[in-house]
């Protein structure tokens, strides 16, 4: 089964970067598409960005574009995401995941494990 571990996360104040990992362990193949999701208190998870398995694509959230930077590192089977200008409505549980597709519209991102769900790591943006 794959296993997904998010880390990075903390607490920062609004205008400042943080850079959050994820590993996964077990995938059963390298050619595999990536998401960043995140959870804010009392919504439903959303797709954040998307990379497709050789780097070459990336797609991000309007809210987050142009200050969000997705990237992997396929010899270590890890995800990242550069966080600038952070404001206090990126505070949320961040999650990665192996999807299907990357494209466009990352809100319908579609997870292929739906049980491969890390516990995520904590963005925290004070204003």
């Amino acid at each position: 089964q794959v296993q997904v571990v998010e880390s990075g996360g903390g607490l920062v104040q609004a205008g400042e970067s943080l850079r959050i990992s994820c590993t996964f362990s077990k995938l059963p193949w390298v050619n595999i598409n990536l998401g960043w999701f995140r959870r804010a208190p009392g919504k439903e998870r959303e797709g954040v960005s998307c990379i497709s398995w050789k780097g070459g694509t990336t797609y991000y959230g309007d809210s987050v574009k142009g200050r969000f930077t997705i990237s992997r590192d396929n010899a270590k089977n890890e995800l990242y995401l550069e966080m600038n200008s952070l404001k206090p409505e990126d505070s949320a549980m961040y999650f990665c995941a192996p999807i299907y597709l990357c494209m466009p519209l990352v809100q319908n991102l579609g997870v292929i494990w739906g049980d491969t769900w890390g516990q995520g790591t904590q963005v925290t943006v004070s204003s």
